[in-house]
């Protein structure tokens, strides 16, 4: 994690990079253009207009506010509370920047955070939902989070009421890495009455923001940061939802952003299962009923510190849809799960089951990239 301030050159870059943030009209891509052609975000302020202006998408309603004294002065008293507190943030340039998020155009320019956490190396997922969890629900992520914990992934959501807090809870209950994206400012924490999970979430990860001190938790404040939800992570997991609310419209980002979607079957006649089993209907989402089904499909592999070697079974007992794909794999060697799913006639939903109960069997191994392969 990068400390905000070390040296005057970077307290310099930094000032300029608030500056482009607080300046209307230039948003997160235009800000990375422009820094890209000049060299820097300091850099960008030191060039004439009619320079920037021969650049293609950048007019003259972008640069009104470029040297505007209101904007400096608004991201001079930010840097002076970034300062003050100690505050840790990352550029987009920043090795400590969530790679994934790096990947995404409208990642934002600037992240602050707080707690102790490293994303590096390490696997990132999403889990969102309705505010109005059930009992169904709130199982359901308890279950996650247990059967995650050897992997140790690094789970993400917004620490709002609902679906949210239940998967930050039961990631601290089983020491999982967990953070909160705000959609406001470090200096405060919505909503009030979770402020009690904070120094536990923050002693177990804690939260990022692209928000300003000064910025309150208005309502166009968590779509914007339903996105980084989205970006920042490999797959987002819809829990339970509503047929409208934030977890899709998370759900759609994490599409736009070819990330993989998983969401929770429920019953047709359930309220807040409505949305999740549209996203399945529709093929917007993978069902996922177990930490299994999100292990096959993102091909990851399950670490066993304590195996040892053993004699292969000679005979093994497969079903009838275990043999179809036993017999597909002998065939065709190492093959993709949706290469095995669209051959042998099963969803993927399926197959991933199919292959979950083969590898325990020893009869296939999985291999990076969704890859298998019979033993």
């Amino acid at each position: 994690m990068d400390t905000p301030i070390q040296n005057p050159q970077q307290e310099i870059e930094l000032l300029s990079l608030l500056r482009l943030q607080a300046i209307p009209y230039i948003g997160d891509q235009t800000a990375k253009k422009l820094i890209a052609v000049c060299g820097s975000a300091e850099e960008v302020f030191r060039t004439k207009k009619s320079q920037l202006l021969q650049l293609e998408g950048i007019g003259t309603r972008m640069l009104q506010g470029l040297h505007s004294s209101h904007y400096r002065h608004a991201a001079e008293k930010e840097l002076y509370y970034i300062r003050d507190n100690n505050m840790a943030c990352f550029t987009f340039q920043s090795a400590a920047y969530p790679k994934y998020l790096k990947h995404c155009r409208d990642g934002p320019v600037l992240l602050f955070t707080k707690g102790t956490y490293d994303l590096t190396a390490k696997r990132v997922i999403s889990v969102v939902g309705t505010r109005n969890s059930t009992p169904y629900g709130e199982a359901f992520c308890e279950s996650l989070a247990e059967d995650l914990t050897p992997i140790d992934p690094v789970i993400v959501s917004g620490f709002a009421y609902g679906i949210d807090i239940c998967i930050h809870k039961a990631c601290i209950s089983n020491s999982l890495t967990t953070l909160g994206i705000l959609a406001h400012g470090l200096n405060q924490l919505y909503p009030r009455e979770h402020i009690r999970y904070a120094k536990r979430l923050e002693s177990n990860g804690g939260f990022l923001t692209e928000f300003w001190s000064s910025s309150r938790p208005n309502r166009e404040n968590f779509l914007q940061r339903n996105r980084i939800i989205a970006g920042m992570s490999e797959a987002t997991i819809v829990v339970e939802s509503g047929s409208r609310g934030g977890a899709l419209i998370t759900a759609d980002m994490a599409n736009g952003y070819n990330r993989e979607v998983f969401a929770v079957p429920g019953r047709i006649d359930d309220p807040w299962s409505l949305g999740c089993n549209q996203l399945i209907k529709s093929q917007k989402a993978h069902m996922i009923t177990s930490a299994a089904d999100l292990i096959y499909i993102l091909g990851w592999d399950l670490p066993d510190p304590e195996a040892k070697p053993v004699q292969k079974e000679l005979f093994i007992t497969l079903d009838p849809d275990e043999q179809t794909v036993y017999s597909y794999l002998s065939d065709k060697g190492k093959s993709h799960l949706d290469d095995i799913s669209l051959n042998c006639g099963f969803s993927v939903s399926r197959i991933a089951a199919i292959l979950f109960s083969m590898e325990m069997k020893k009869s296939i191994r999985p291999l990076p990239g969704k890859l298998f392969e019979i033993v």
